[in-house]
């Protein structure tokens, strides 16, 4: 397959179809793959009343080894066609996602985060003999530890009003109402997930245009959010009802037209044309010579040669650089934390010189 099926639901086991697809071609993976959920037999509430679990074919498996090869498979075929670039999230419950972090880790990704949903109507413990499992685990990671990847940390704190986003998920219930898909009068899917977190899971880690694929298509939820979200997206699945229920479910959807400035929620710094730090000394902006100051200490000063670089006593390096030695090895934007003194005697930050290039070529 030479051009990817944007916008197309592939029937098939999604391990074989995603051999067909192009090596290196998909920007994220959301995957709600098989939880393994062991159940024996059907359950009841006080009153008798059958509880909805999942009883699926596709959720039986003979044992964990049966399980665990399965999931080596399918992460595998998707590591294949995940960009270098790309990131992977993965949904699961205390059943499955220790063996899939396992998994993942034994493959080469490395991860970043687990994301804990907190679900605010789960649903009771009915034996009374265990806690009520009021939670589900999402895991999000790279290709490798080196490995770039997209992250809208700006986008998140304006979610979060204001402040950092935080690895626990509060906001969404189980899916209820008028989001729950029917067929015939009963649910239409057993794990529906809600719309809400694949808002937050695709407005944290891609971008517009960006190709989303999701091996476990289901209901259709990554779709229908990639569509409102002006994503590109790619769906597997192997059960027809269910391609049917998501194709009518996305083919409904009507997004607003495209606009670069209203969907794209990079951060404007990270879009900006490239400044180069020796570009300052070129416009006579700093000089050779001059000092700046880490983190408005002082007694951490270093002085800027012709080309650009900082030296500070044995030490050499460009700003980010020299910043990352003097934290030990933590990430240091240096625009944000190397300050000059302008001409009244206070400090600034070397970001506000930066800008003001960026203002004279009308940017």
């Amino acid at each position: 397959m030479d051009q990817l099926p944007l916008g197309e639901i592939l029937q098939g086991d999604c391990i074989d179809v995603l051999a067909t697809l192009p090596e290196r071609s998909v920007d994220l993976i959301f995957a709600d793959p098989p939880y393994n959920l062991q159940l024996q037999s059907e359950l009841f509430r006080p009153d008798m009343s059958r509880v909805d679990g999942v009883m699926d074919d596709w959720d039986q498996f003979q044992n964990f080894a049966a399980y665990d090869a399965f999931s080596r498979a399918w992460l595998s075929a998707c590591r294949r066609v995940l960009k270098d670039t790309g990131t992977l999230w993965v949904i699961g419950s205390y059943h499955n996602i220790y063996r899939l972090g396992a998994i993942l880790q034994d493959l080469g990704f490395w991860l970043l985060n687990d994301v804990i949903w907190i679900k605010t109507n789960p649903m009771p413990n009915f034996l009374g003999v265990r806690f009520t499992n009021a939670h589900e685990t999402l895991i999000w990671a790279k290709k490798d530890e080196k490995a770039r990847y997209t992250f809208n940390h700006q986008a998140m704190k304006g979610l979060n009003g204001g402040k950092q986003m935080r690895s626990d998920w509060w906001l969404f219930r189980r899916v209820t109402g008028e989001e729950k898909l029917k067929s015939e009068g009963r649910r239409a899917h057993s794990t529906q997930k809600p719309e809400a977190l694949l808002y937050r899971v695709l407005l944290s880690s891609t971008n517009p245009g960006d190709v989303v694929l999701d091996p476990f298509f289901g209901s259709g939820t990554t779709g229908a959010v990639a569509k409102k979200l002006h994503r590109q997206w790619i769906g597997i699945e192997q059960e027809p009802a269910y391609i049917q229920l998501a194709r009518e479910r996305i083919d409904k959807i009507q997004p607003e037209p495209f606009e670069q400035q209203l969907f794209d929620v990079r951060s404007k710094r990270k879009t900006a044309r490239r400044v180069p730090f020796a570009s300052l000394l070129e416009r006579g902006l700093l000089i050779p010579g001059q000092e700046l100051y880490f983190r408005r200490k002082p007694e951490l000063m270093a002085r800027i040669k012709p080309d650009g670089k900082l030296v500070l006593g044995e030490q050499e390096g460009s700003i980010h650089q020299l910043g990352r030695d003097l934290t030990n090895g933590s990430p240091c934007n240096g625009w944000d934390h190397w300050y000059f003194r302008d001409k009244q005697g206070a400090l600034r930050p070397i970001e506000d010189l930066r800008k003001q290039v960026r203002s004279e070529n009308g940017e």
